[in-house]
């Protein structure tokens, strides 16, 4: 008998194709592999940084790593609960946690070129450009960076959460001379901005503020509306002075280098980009934010007074020279702050801003 091997080369082809697609279906999918991270701050999800991380970033991660099916994040999410507010970078540098929102303002000392937009008040009130034009220092001058990797932790980006500072205090206040002899609460470099009229800057945190104000260890603060209203500072500080001194990269996304070392390359690539995205995000939620949380603010009983445009000229012309101060420091420690301060100051005049004092040039 003659076999037709036209006909044996199909049916074995087809009879192939039905194993193949029996087997398929048989057979499992490979599980994706998971991984445990676990994100940190030392503040809790009433902070609006907080709040995006747990609803744009660690959504946004996931639904990258699911794409690809081959790793997924088990999130321990311990907000305010491992480390106090100034404690994140040594948390982080620990291991205690494996990602965090490190509040740079606390740690002048540590990542110093942080500093820049806190040494040049009265700019920009834009936080979507601060937050750009400081990455975009961090990848052009590599110190940057390096400042974090002296402390285990690996840079993902920088962080403007708010869109500019303002005085809140218990007695209504209209210009400068209102100011002498107060007690202001604020943090970091930017207690300098107090210095030229006789105001006392005091270092402070969100968390203490509300207790500081009630018991008078405090007379005012120098918050953003948003920060105000969250924790409900209105009814101790019912008096806003907008004075619009500017906004700040006060926070940095960063990972402990170990654990950033461990990661797969995919997962890397995943966390990097949605960081950048959490960056756009978060900072231009911070301007539709304040607008809310000025009209919040007013419902709480709070009465808003305006700085005159000479008071602010005056305020930004009392103060010493903050940034230059700052960058000379950098410079004698081997650090380039004179190139960071003259970049950053080119970038804010390349994009009109409202500078009333320019602190590279006077």
């Amino acid at each position: 008998m003659r076999i037709n091997p036209r006909k044996f080369s199909m049916g074995t082809a087809l009879t192939g194709v039905m194993i193949a697609a029996g087997l398929a279906v048989a057979t499992p999918a490979q599980a994706a592999e998971t991984i445990k991270l676990t994100a940190m701050d030392g503040y809790s999800p009433k902070s609006m940084w907080v709040k995006t991380f747990i609803d744009y970033f660690i959504p946004e991660v996931d639904k990258r790593l699911a794409a690809e099916g081959k790793y997924k994040i088990q999130w321990n999410q311990a907000w305010g609960q491992i480390v106090k507010p100034r404690g994140v970078l040594g948390g982080l540098q620990k291991g205690l946690g494996d990602i965090g929102v490190v509040t740079t303002v606390f740690h002048s000392d540590k990542v110093p070129m942080q500093m820049v937009a806190y040494a040049t008040p009265f700019v920009t009130n834009d936080p979507v450009l601060v937050s750009k034009t400081v990455d975009g220092l961090a990848d052009e001058i590599p110190a940057f960076k390096g400042t974090f990797d002296k402390f285990n932790l690996h840079y993902l980006t920088s962080v403007a959460v708010f869109d500019t500072y303002q005085i809140f205090s218990k007695e209504p206040i209209s210009s400068l001379e209102d100011l002498r002899g107060l007690k202001i609460g604020s943090a970091g470099l930017n207690l300098r901005w107090l210095e030229g009229f006789g105001a006392a800057g005091v270092a402070g945190s969100l968390v203490s503020y509300y207790n500081k104000l009630k018991t008078g260890v405090l007379d005012a603060i120098m918050l953003w509306p948003e920060a105000v209203v969250g924790r409900k500072m209105y009814e101790v500080a019912p008096y806003m002075l907008k004075a619009d001194l500017g906004t700040a990269n006060s926070k940095v996304i960063a990972v402990n280098a170990d654990t950033w070392k461990k990661l797969p390359g995919s997962v890397q690539a995943a966390i990097q980009e949605v960081a950048i995205g959490y960056r756009d995000h978060t900072s231009t939620m911070a301007l539709d934010v304040a607008k809310a949380s000025l009209a919040a603010y007013v419902e709480g009983g709070g009465k808003i007074t305006e700085l005159s445009q000479a008071e602010r000229v005056k305020w930004a012309k009392s103060m010493p020279n903050v940034a230059k101060t700052w960058a000379a420091s950098l410079d004698s420690k081997g650090l380039p702050g004179s190139e960071v301060l003259t970049s950053y100051m080119n970038t804010m005049r390349a994009a009109n801003q409202p500078i009333i004092r320019q602190w590279d040039k006077e």
